[in-house]
């Protein structure tokens, strides 16, 4: 029978560590202790703190700060994990000092110094230009949808939002009706029942509460853009929006971020909520060139030669107009600029395209727009049964043509002999919510040549095709660092502002990354 050692759990034992040692240098936390206690002036976080005469001892700043950084390092955003952490892991035990914060000390230190965070943001950049970490030669812009703090459930228009609370009311009605009919409960299930009835009903009056609150305390929340248009509000986050992602609607922030090309250094980060990233583009750029004059790196960045690139969703006419105004060394293509790129006629051939073998739908046999009758003069048109249909107004298309829209009047469409063979989706002519057939047709616009023109010739030429190639190699493995190795993928806030502070700290984390990696911190 083979012999072992013998163990025995039931003892106790005695085990002296050295934090310092625990800070081994190259590493993540041996870059996060060195640069909270030897590089940064953590006095902007003071003037919140009252207890210099009476008062709780509160926990130093740069205790929170290693700790915050280091479990975001982790991808860890919890503050009881954090917590638990500090309790049994060795690494929070050397940064911490073996100091155990509660969990609300660690959340309420993340939420309410959004300008502090912001601030620190700025001195680690500083460090990053001092260790030779920016090129400032090419920034490339781009943004992170990600889900916020709340829920998109509770979004709409002050029209939707008024037909929510209407309809809370009916069913509050609803249930009351039923609880005084049985009132008198004769046995213990129908108690149990009125019960569950008088819960639901409290919890509906609460609902109904939060929804006329918010719409009598606020006011409908406007789109930018030339019509102005009312956009959704979100009684939980009125701060943020809902956005169309590759993963389905959410209701978040857009976590923009501009990288310099020699180490991926985020040298801008602010979220925003705002489905549409061109209204960003002027921000960032403004944000970006103040700061480097603020500390001292660039009293014109853009005029000294930086390139700025980003993607498609970033141009419209406005930012052209933009970039060429301020000189700008910029370069953001349109939707179709691969099109017109000979390289990639052949790429649907050669590599195949989404549903390509699938059969045609029956919305493709419908009778096309060309069937109808327009008079361009006139602005006029009739459809294949003979019947004129409404002129509903004249839109820019992004090709700079003008776009002519027309809609066939419900009454019309519900009865007419050919609405099988006209309409994509007959049933809904049935409906009272339904609506007629709808065409639109292209004018020539004859216009001038305009800034988005300009952007065109700048991004397909050969040099701008170069120089376009390095935004996705530059800009795309931050977010791939952020969103899968430290799994980021919600911010756990409400509101712009602490939102921003949150996405700034993690852009914080990957900063201290490049700076271990490529810097010259002392051991």
């Amino acid at each position: 029978m083979p012999r072992f050692k013998h163990y025995n759990y039931d003892q106790d034992a005695m085990v002296v560590i050295n934090y310092q040692e625990q800070l081994q240098p190259g590493t993540f936390e041996h870059a996060v202790h060195y640069l909270i206690e030897h590089k940064l002036d953590l006095s902007v976080f003071h003037p919140k703190y009252r207890n210099q005469d009476t008062g709780r001892l509160a926990y130093d700043p740069a205790i929170l700060l290693k700790i915050i950084l280091f479990a975001y390092s982790k991808g860890i955003t919890s503050s009881r994990e954090m917590q638990w952490c500090c309790e049994t892991n060795i690494i929070f035990k050397a940064l911490s000092c073996d100091t155990v914060p509660h969990f609300t000390t660690l959340a309420k230190f993340v939420s309410s110094h959004a300008e502090e965070i912001e601030e620190l943001f700025e001195q680690i950049l500083l460090v990053c230009h001092e260790q030779g970490l920016l090129g400032n030669e090419l920034f490339a812009i781009d943004g992170c949808k990600m889900p916020s703090n709340a829920a998109k459930e509770w979004s709409g228009t002050f029209k939707e939002l008024g037909e929510k609370r209407d309809k809370l009311r009916r069913l509050i009605r609803h249930h009351l009706k039923e609880h005084y009919e049985k009132d008198e409960a004769e046995t213990e299930a129908e108690l149990d029942r009125d019960i569950r009835r008088a819960k639901t009903i409290l919890s509906l009056d609460e609902s109904l509460n939060k929804v006329d609150r918010f719409l009598k305390t606020n006011r409908p929340r406007m789109g930018r853009g030339k019509r102005r248009k009312e956009v959704k509000s979100n009684i939980t986050d009125n701060e943020s929006a809902k956005m169309t992602t590759s993963k389905g609607t959410i209701q978040g922030y857009n976590g923009v971020a501009t990288v310099d090309k020699k180490h991926q250094i985020i040298i801008d980060a602010q979220a925003f909520g705002e489905g549409q990233e061109h209204h960003t583009l002027q921000p960032v750029l403004e944000t970006v060139e103040a700061r480097f004059k603020k500390l001292g790196i660039a009293e014109s960045i853009y005029q000294q030669g930086a390139i700025v690139t980003a993607d498609t969703g970033f141009a419209n006419e406005a930012n052209m107009k933009y970039l060429h105004e301020r000189q700008i060394n910029g370069y953001v293509p349109d939707n179709k600029f691969r099109s017109r790129d000979p390289k990639f006629q052949n790429q649907k051939d050669k590599y195949g395209k989404r549903h390509q073998n699938l059969p045609n739908t029956a919305w493709k046999n419908i009778i096309p727009a060309s069937e109808f009758q327009f008079d361009p003069v006139n602005l006029t048109c009739t459809c294949p049964a003979g019947k004129a249909i409404s002129y509903q107004g004249v839109r820019e298309a992004e090709n700079g043509k003008i776009r002519v829209h027309f809609e066939g009047r419900l009454l019309q469409c519900r009865h007419c002999p050919k609405k099988h063979q006209c309409m994509q989706n007959p049933a809904s002519a049935n409906h009272r919510k339904g609506s007629g057939r709808q065409v639109s047709f292209t004018i020539e616009n004859k216009r001038l040549p305009n800034y988005t023109d300009w952007m065109k010739h700048r991004v397909d030429s050969p040099k701008g095709k170069e120089i376009y190639s390095h935004r996705m190699s530059v800009v795309e493995p931050v977010f791939g660092n952020i969103g899968t190795t430290k799994r980021l993928n919600h911010f756990s806030l409400r509101g712009k502002k602490k939102v921003q502070g949150q996405w700034q700290l993690y852009c914080l984390v990957h900063n201290i990354e490049k700076l271990a990696n490529y810097g010259q911190l002392a051991a």
